[in-house]
């Protein structure tokens, strides 16, 4: 079997729950967006009955780098998943207890390691709950080993050195998914020590304006809004505060038809510390 799109709805994922080749990954992360809550932050923990835990802020993540969940190399991704129980045939979907706001780098990383067979679960975890749709109290924590083969795609992922040159093309775009105020500076970084302000020419496109009750907002709309940064005739990079919602824009782009977007691992967690990158806040 394998996912229809790159976002399924709750009941698509309902109905093929035990597909034997389906897998269900569970890739919360705490928010650092005011306003955003997770429907675990209190009460008995919820989970979609049989999903595993994708944590790519501590276990599938680079190690030895002071900067929060980067992207891994493919062999340490191949390990980590294929210690999940993830085959080169599973079809994979992801979500968050957020909505659509942590899953769509779990989404992002898999393609980004050659495996398309993934989608985002529209909504998420608040969504499947909102139907009345069965929970469980803990996730799966064993599975038999996986055979999943990393395939990686370079030009998925972009460095602080792309995105300097891209900054100084006109045939490209940045666009920083950041609440307005932190891209213009006048409000704070969650992470301390950083600077604020943005990147010079970089274009501000909130990841909240591209969802509308907590789900991607339709093709056609992701379509308009993109054209306004000059897609799809300038190709995109995408960033944020450390990776996480950058994959928003990621998943909204795949979804209005511009596949080629590359996301800026790194993002303002490299950026914005002092050094010699340039940052503006005008």
């Amino acid at each position: 079997m394998s996912v229809p799109a790159a976002v399924v709805d709750v009941a698509w994922l309902a109905a093929n729950l035990a597909a034997p080749n389906l897998i269900v990954l569970d890739a919360s992360i705490p928010p650092v967006v005011p306003g955003l809550n997770s429907v675990n932050a209190e009460g008995r923990f919820k989970a979609i009955p049989g999903a595993r835990r994708f944590d790519y802020d501590k276990d599938v993540c680079k190690p030895d780098t002071s900067l929060p969940h980067m992207l891994p190399g493919p062999e340490i991704f191949e390990r980590k998943v294929r210690a999940l129980g993830v085959n080169a045939d599973s079809a994979l979907v992801v979500y968050d207890d957020c909505g659509m706001y942590a899953s769509p780098r779990a989404w992002w990383m898999f393609r980004a390691m050659g495996h398309d067979n993934v989608a985002v679960l529209s909504g998420g975890l608040p969504a499947w709950i909102a139907a009345k749709q069965s929970l469980a109290g803990a996730l799966i924590d064993e599975a038999e080993a996986g055979n999943f083969t990393a395939d990686f795609r370079p030009h998925l992922v972009s460095d602080y050195r792309a995105v300097l040159e891209a900054l100084e093309n006109d045939t490209r775009r940045v666009l920083d998914a950041r609440p307005p105020g932190r891209f213009r500076g006048v409000e704070p970084e969650p992470r301390p020590g950083l600077r604020g302000g943005h990147m010079p020419n970089a274009e501000n496109l909130p990841f909240v304006r591209l969802l509308e009750n907590g789900v991607m907002k339709p093709a056609d709309e992701l379509r308009e809004i993109f054209a306004e940064f000059g897609a799809p005739e300038r190709r995109l990079i995408s960033s944020c505060g450390s990776g996480i919602t950058a994959c928003v824009i990621a998943l909204a782009a795949h979804e209005a038809g511009l596949d080629d977007v590359s996301v800026y691992d790194g993002s303002w967690v490299e950026w914005g510390t002092p050094g010699h990158l340039p940052v503006v806040t005008d």
